[in-house]
């Protein structure tokens, strides 16, 4: 069965198809991050200006955990901040190579986005990852003095890995709530279920940029136990879960768990939102400048995101002012 490729992307899977390099999977960890950081020139847009980024500290279980502020704005009003946690197979990633979506989550939201830079496999394993990004997203909320914002909820994003920590920081502070509440999630092609059997796999695990191999290399370096509910969020208990805009990729390896999780969400009364990107590969929110059919596809789920944004706060408002 032949599936529709974009004519960009194709350009850019053949693209690498020549660079003949090898594959994440044979590579140190250091070496996977630091190709991820250089290729970031090459695939992604610049960081656009805004009028505040500041990097931070929040205290973490085992020391504190750096941040960024992004923000379009010097001072703000009152309102919901965006807590952001990066993709990369809880292996590569940082606060540098997600600056530019981090930058047009501030810019098109008109939030405060905070960048969130947890600990790594394999050097740390599940579930420091998830601990930290609850610590994050826990302080965030407690509007502290650093922060210079007052929060009064949480929008909880990420992509792929950091999808699924977007999700289990959404559980863990439902469980245990804090001072604010979670009043959105916004889930980029998250990796939901590491242990299940999706047909996706089998179809895009090989030759669309995420390999079935790099995938167990992420999961070998992240040593979850894969029946826990925070290395597997789609087997939670998903009552009173926030309100979630799902996107995912056609020609990822990873696109059923997405689906799955949107109709699990659903099945559990939580209203869902879900798209699909089709003919694009997992990781093109951050691949937006070799293609750039993906800034469209960012700008559309950006589109649909700022309203149920600003509807959840309102619901929050008055459910508030109820008692």
């Amino acid at each position: 069965m032949s599936h529709f490729v974009r004519p960009d992307v194709r350009a850019f899977l053949g693209f690498l198809e020549s660079l003949q390099r090898p594959g994440i999977q044979e590579l140190t960890p250091t070496e996977a991050r630091e190709q991820m950081r250089t290729m970031r020139e090459l695939t992604d847009l610049p960081a656009g200006e805004l009028a505040l980024v500041r990097n931070l500290t929040a205290p973490g279980p085992a020391g504190d955990i750096p941040l960024r502020l992004f923000d379009a704005r010097a001072t703000r009003e009152p309102g919901p901040a965006l807590v952001y946690f990066h993709g990369g197979g809880w292996v590569v990633g940082d606060l540098d190579v997600y600056a530019s979506i981090c930058t047009e989550l501030a810019r098109v939201l008109d939030l405060p986005v905070i960048s969130v830079d947890y600990r790594l496999a394999p050097e740390h394993r599940w579930p420091a990852a998830p601990d930290d990004c609850e610590a994050a997203a826990r302080w965030v909320a407690e509007s502290p003095k650093a922060l210079d914002r007052k929060v009064t909820s949480l929008v909880l994003a990420g992509d792929s890995a950091g999808g699924a920590l977007a999700i289990v920081a959404s559980l863990d502070l439902r469980d245990k709530p804090g001072r604010v509440p979670v009043i959105t999630q916004f889930l980029i092609y998250p990796a939901t279920d590491m242990g299940g059997d999706y047909a996706s796999t089998a179809t895009f695990g090989e030759g669309y940029l995420l390999t079935k191999a790099a995938m167990d290399w992420f999961g070998d370096c992240y040593a979850a136990d894969l029946d826990h509910m925070r290395a597997s969020p789609l087997h939670a208990d998903l009552s009173d879960m926030p309100p979630a805009l799902i996107l995912t990729a056609s020609l990822d390896p990873i696109r059923d768990q997405g689906r799955a999780f949107a109709g699990a969400l659903s099945a559990a009364g939580v209203p869902v939102i879900f798209r699909e990107a089709v003919g694009t590969i997992h990781g093109f929110i951050t691949l937006r400048k070799i293609i750039p059919s993906g800034v469209g596809d960012v700008a559309g789920a950006l589109a649909v995101l700022k309203p149920l944004i600003v509807e959840a706060e309102a619901n929050r408002v008055m459910a508030q002012a109820a008692g």
